[in-house]
């Protein structure tokens, strides 16, 4: 008895079914996929000169911010800084409610290791009192 080999068939991959799932995910992802605008704080860089003077400024006060984020607040005129009770931001916003006014200049003159949580927070309560001039005061490393 002789059998007979059957015909090899023809395979084809079929690509359009392949290609509809493809389209399918990408506008599943594209729909599902959120985008947030990350806030940002726009920060103007001051330009030092080599023999930068320091002058005082009449209506000014320094925000001392230490290392363990407690706050210290020096107004103009006295020798020292008055630490607070608290790190507590309404106590922080009690103390510049006393010196807080538009033309006021705030000198923030925080510690290295001091985190930049607290300084921000700083800024933020400053802000939200209506005090528009900020500065950072830095030490001069002796080289």
């Amino acid at each position: 008895m002789k059998f007979s080999e059957p015909e090899p068939e023809d395979t084809n991959i079929e690509l359009t079914p392949l290609i509809d799932v493809v389209f399918i995910l990408l506008i599943f992802f594209m729909v599902s996929t959120t985008f947030t605008r990350e806030a940002t704080i726009e920060v103007n860089l001051p330009e030092v000169s080599e023999q930068a003077e320091e002058q005082p400024e009449p209506n000014s006060f320094e925000l001392h911010i230490t290392r363990n984020s407690s706050y210290a607040l020096q107004k103009s005129g006295e020798e020292s800084a008055s630490l607070l009770l608290d790190n507590e931001l309404d106590t922080l916003r009690r103390a510049l409610q006393e010196v807080a006014a538009p033309e006021v200049l705030m000198i923030i003159r925080a510690d290295r290791k001091a985190p930049h949580e607290a300084v921000v927070q700083a800024m933020d309560v400053a802000g939200k009192l209506g005090i528009q001039r900020m500065s950072f005061a830095t030490n001069e490393i002796a080289e």
